[in-house]
């Protein structure tokens, strides 16, 4: 099985800073794209940001210039640099990622982590 481990979200106030990390463990042959996902209560999740194998990056228009997607190919983590946080921001952060488990298949599949909650205070 594969599981994702989210760390790094907490409260934080208009204009400051936070750093998402998470990490990929269990039966893993290769990761492809890797991203951040986010969803406030009562609204679907929505794409916050992704990155692929390559290092290419997609970012949501509400986040650009302000959020930094990257991740650690070796360590299998991906990371989101959050700056100038604003209150709309607040949210449940969740990570995703889309997993070729064997060397011999060429299948994907994709894995959520827990979440982990960022709130911004006004």
């Amino acid at each position: 099985q594969v599981q994702l481990v989210e760390s790094g979200g907490g409260l934080v106030q208009s204009g400051g800073s936070l750093r998402l990390s998470c990490a990929a463990s269990g039966s893993i042959f290769s990761i492809k794209t890797m991203g951040w996902y986010r969803q406030v209560s009562g609204k679907q999740r929505e794409l916050g940001a992704i990155i692929t194998s390559g290092g290419t990056t997609n970012y949501t228009d509400s986040v650009k210039g302000r959020f930094t997607i990257s991740r650690d190919n070796a360590k299998n983590t991906v990371y989101l640099q959050m700056n100038s946080l604003k209150p709309e921001d607040t949210a449940v952060y969740y990570c995703y990622a889309e997993v070729v488990r064997f060397r011999w298949s060429k299948s994907h599949y994709a894995y959520w982590g827990q979440g982990t909650q960022v709130t911004v205070s006004s």
